[in-house]
Parts: structure tokens; C-alpha cells; sequence
């Protein structure tokens, strides 16, 4: 008797049902990414026995990084500290937290990555692609950064932000969004009149958007108001089998929809 049992789960969709029914684990609280204010809270209880600069703005930090969970705010406390270390420094400044921010979001700058004049070429107009249709779009993020310096598995990159949390997402938002993701290709083949493989993961980003587009929000033109889910893995595994569910002729919509 009084035995009240704790559980965690990111994946609460593969849950038996069994384990959901009155009296079991019926009450569920859902824990959402921190907002810009709980953020700076967070990453207040991260720097607590940290020795920190006078500079230190932790609203300012907490702007920067929109979407990021508790844990990756104390990575970029951790990874703050050690930049700070490795300088010789008896502080934090607010320059290794940014440093820190960059290095979480964007992936570790890879300094022996040394591209030739003719990638470096290449790399500055796709990523000015990027940069020149983020800032002329009415519904994209404004530019934060635009590097040339390879980080992680990208040979360069343009970093936007926005200037608020936002939760709700239009139509508009997302063509933007796969606009610019199209933008350094573009840049690449109005230049070179040829294009590179340097738009695999903007291209990975755009069609994945579009996808979700149509079979999660219901806002594609041929495919209005209507869910579709994941056609991959099985309901087993917590993806739902909409390929059993769509005749051909939907199937062929999907392949040409203009959304």
C-alpha cells in the first residue's frame, strides 16, 4: 500500500496501454524545451560554483539558444568552463559561452579541414545563398553568423536565430524555410553554373519540412486538412504504418505534390 512508482519517457507513444489504464501510471506530466526565461534560470543553476566574469549575461546566452533542453545548457556551462581553461583564464567570459554555444549548435569547428581555393570559393557564395535569402524573406530567422570554417560534417555555415521563442508555425514560415535551405544550391548553380554535393543536408532539411508539411500539419495543396504519419518502421516500434493506408493514386501525390 502507498507505493506510487516514477517512470520517465521520451517516447511515451510506445508505451504498452496496458500500463496507461486507471491506476497505474495515470498521471502524466509533460515536460516541454525550457523557454528564453527558463533557460537563463537553467543555466543560473548551472554556473552556480563557476567563477564568472563581471560580463556574464545569461538572458543574453539564453536568447541564443532556442529549442536547446536543460541537458545541452549544462553541456554549454561545461564546454564554457574548459574554453575559459584552456585560455589560462581564472573566469568565464561571456566570449566562451559563446564560443560554447556555437560548438553545441553548430558542431566543433574542424580547423585541419582545409578546403582549396576553389571550395573555399564555392563554400562562400552557397553559404551567401543562404545568407542573402534568410535576410530578404519576410518569415525567415534573421542572420546571426555566416562561416566559411568547416563545423562537424559541413563545409561552412549560416546560422540564423530568431528574435523570440515561437510555438506555432504558418505555411509561410516553411516555404521560407525551404527557400532558404534551397538558397546555396541556387547560389552554387547561378554562379559555377554547376552544383556540388555540399547541399546534402539542406536538402535532407527542405524535403524533410515539405514531408512533415503534408503528412503531419495537413498543409499540402493536393493533400489538404488530412494526417498521414510516417510511412517508416512498424506500429510496434511507435511509427505508425500509414504505407498500408494510401492507394497509388495518393502514393503518386505525395511524389508531385507542389508543397
Amino acid at each position: 500500500t502507498n507505493v506510487i512508482v516514477m517512470a520517465a519517457t521520451n517516447r511515451p507513444d510506445v508505451l504498452d496501454p496496458a500500463l496507461l489504464r486507471p491506476g497505474r501510471f495515470d498521471r502524466r506530466v509533460t515536460i516541454d524545451v525550457p523557454d528564453m526565461k527558463q533557460r537563463e534560470e537553467i543555466l543560473g543553476v548551472h554556473v552556480k560554483k563557476k567563477p564568472l566574469d563581471k560580463d556574464i549575461d545569461l538572458a543574453e546566452i539564453a536568447r541564443k539558444t532556442p529549442g536547446v533542453s536543460g541537458a545541452d545548457l549544462a553541456n554549454i556551462a561545461n564546454e564554457a568552463a574548459i574554453y575559459a581553461a584552456r585560455r589560462d583564464k581564472q573566469k568565464i567570459g561571456q566570449a566562451d559561452f559563446h564560443e560554447a554555444v556555437e560548438k553545441v549548435a553548430l558542431g566543433p569547428e574542424r580547423k585541419s579541414h582545409v578546403l582549396n581555393d576553389k571550395e573555399k570559393k564555392i563554400t562562400a557564395y552557397h553559404e551567401a545563398g543562404h545568407a542573402l535569402l534568410s535576410h530578404l524573406l519576410e518569415n525567415c530567422n534573421p542572420v546571426h553568423k555566416v562561416s566559411i570554417v568547416s563545423r562537424g560534417m559541413a563545409g561552412g555555415v549560416t546560422w540564423s536565430l530568431p528574435l523570440e521563442d515561437k510555438h506555432l508555425h504558418s505555411v509561410s514560415d516553411f516555404l521560407d524555410d525551404i527557400a532558404m535551405s534551397l538558397g546555396g544550391r541556387m547560389a552554387e548553380k547561378i554562379v559555377f553554373g554547376d552544383v556540388t554535393t555540399g547541399a546534402e543536408s539542406d536538402l535532407k532539411h527542405a524535403n524533410g519540412l515539405a514531408r512533415r508539411m503534408i503528412t503531419e500539419f495537413g498543409m499540402g495543396r493536393e493533400l489538404t486538412n488530412q494526417v498521414f504519419g510516417s510511412s517508416e518502421g512498424s506500429g510496434f516500434l511507435g511509427r505508425s504504418s500509414a504505407e498500408g493506408q494510401r492507394s497509388e493514386q495518393t502514393k503518386l501525390l505525395f511524389a508531385t505534390a507542389p508543397s
